[in-house]
């Protein structure tokens, strides 16, 4: 005979809760639908049609990826408005580098107890990013899991699904004498934070304390979302002359350039052509990082580096500076395979 009677709910998953942010999120999912999308969420799986997406020949490309230990300054704050733009960045970032245009985004929310205005604060941001890179937010799991999570913790990971053409994939004849543009960052994105935070500790700072380099708390500064490059990079691989394009994310400019650079090829950069933003000059002289330590760690101003035709690169650094980028001609492709540095950031 079953004496306690115990439910779901007595052993800390609330499946109400988890409908209700449903009911709550509907809104700002449905800001995101763009031609071909098939149906809201609810479904046990998202449909997308390819065919009313525009495209004939299609190739998917997909990407998925998390915002590691930048959460933890999140939680830490309670300043969880912008993280899920950091999510969708640092998928459909790396979807247009193969020269793909992202079509939808599911996400993976998981915490030990939920707490509907912390998750709804969350994947409305999410919806930001995707209405902003003009891709659907389709679908998504929410996991509540006692134990596995400390009180107000909680770990996201997102999926994209892109598409292009047959014939269109991205990088393609790379050559010797290639420009490359940098794209302005909007400060260390999602990367890197395990030392960001190590060196918050050096400082004695805490994240309620003015930033040393802006005029923000530490935390809020800290916490700058990624910059979205989807759609000033699709115009830029639409007007011709785009030869590859690289998401400058863990690795830094070292470690990210030569994924798409053909064997037997490297890249000369002149680090005197752009400055060093504040953060990053705060975070290198606070913890004693060397410039190498600096380009293999962070993005260090550049967060999406565009290799191009010379021919091409002066129209292209107009259109890119048209939709709002701010463009560094940095060098050029070498041949070789070592990315080499010249002047100096610090």
């Amino acid at each position: 005979m079953i004496k306690n009677g115990l439910t779901y709910a007595d052993a800390g998953v609330d499946i109400d809760a988890g409908n209700t942010l449903v009911e709550r999120i509907k809104p700002a999912a449905k800001k995101t639908a763009r031609p071909g999308v098939m149906a809201g969420l609810g479904g046990f799986g998202a449909l997308f049609d390819l065919k009313a997406a525009g495209y004939t020949d299609p190739v998917l490309v997909a990407a998925t990826d998390g915002v590691g230990t930048k959460l933890r300054i999140a939680i830490d704050t309670g300043n969880v408005d912008t993280i899920g733009i950091d999510l969708v960045a640092m998928c459909v970032n790396d979807l247009v580098c193969q020269g793909a245009e992202p079509l939808f985004f599911l996400d993976y929310f998981a915490t030990g107890k939920l707490e509907l205005d912390q998750a709804t604060r969350i994947i409305e941001g999410i919806a930001a990013g995707c209405s902003a890179s003009g891709c659907a937010l389709i679908g998504g799991e929410t996991a509540e899991m006692p134990g596995m999570y400390g009180a107000g913790d909680f770990d996201l990971a997102g999926f994209s699904v892109g598409a292009m053409e047959r014939g269109a994939a991205l990088p393609a004849d790379v050559q010797e004498g290639d420009v490359l543009l940098g794209l302005a960052s909007d400060g260390v994105h999602s990367n890197g934070y395990s030392l960001v935070r190590r060196i918050v500790d050096m400082s004695g700072l805490s994240w309620d304390d003015d930033a040393p380099f802006t005029d923000d708390t530490l935390g809020a500064a800290l916490l700058a979302p990624t910059r979205l490059y989807v759609k000033p990079a699709l115009a830029a691989i639409r007007a011709g002359g785009v030869h590859g394009l690289a998401h400058i994310t863990g690795g830094g400019l070292t470690e990210n350039l030569p994924r798409v650079l053909p064997e037997g090829h490297g890249a000369a950069i002149d680090l005197n052509t752009w400055d060093l933003p504040p953060v990053f000059a705060w975070l290198c002289k606070t913890g004693g990082l060397a410039q190498a330590e600096l380009l293999t760690t962070f993005n260090a101003g550049i967060g999406m580096v565009l290799v191009v035709d010379a021919a091409q690169a002066d129209n292209l650094t107009e259109l890119l500076r048209a939709s709002g980028e701010t463009v560094h001609a940095l060098g050029h492709v070498t041949k070789g395979d070592s990315i080499s540095y010249s002047g100096a950031l610090l």
